[in-house]
Formats: structure tokens, sequence, C-alpha cells
């Protein structure tokens, strides 16, 4: 079943390369979507896709790559859309 969520992700994640690796992370598991900074230095994004595969995603996106250090996350689940063509880094 497909779904679509949205998140927020605050602690080091901007500078270090935590939006390719957002980005990266959601293709490799073939989702939809985009993430961006926010001006308060935290990333937000949606992502949309197989709901068991957006567990795994969100799993890895909890965990951050080497440079970066996630102290929290804000998930809330939306409606499947499918609007996205692939996954994007906004600006």
């Amino acid at each position: 079943m497909d779904t679509g969520l949205a998140f927020r992700v605050t602690g080091r994640v901007q500078g270090v390369g935590f939006r390719a690796f957002v980005q990266s992370t959601g293709q490799q598991y073939g989702l939809t979507g985009w993430v961006m900074n926010n001006p308060d230095g935290s990333v937000s994004g949606v992502a949309e896709g197989d709901q068991g595969l957006m567990v795994e995603f969100i799993k890895e996106v909890k965990i951050g790559n080497r440079w970066s250090s996630v102290t929290g996350i804000e998930e809330q689940t939306m409606r499947f859309t499918g609007e996205f063509e692939n996954f994007q880094i906004r600006y």
C-alpha cells in the first residue's frame, strides 16, 4: 500500500550533505518526494511510496550520514498523492 510521510529532522543536518543523503536514500527505496533546508537549521521533506519501504527509509534518515548528527525527527503520515516524479532537493 502506498502512503505519504511529511518529516522534519533536527540536529546537525545542514552543511553536512544530509539533503543529498536523504535524496539518495529515498531513491534507493524507490520513493518520490523532496527534501529542503529550513531557516531554523532543520531539514524538512515529504516522501511517498510503499509503506514498508517508507519504514526502512525513515530508519535510515534517523541515523543520518557520517557527518550529520540527528537529534530529533517529527513524522506525520499523509495521504498518498502520486504528484512527485522523483526524489529531489528543493532550494
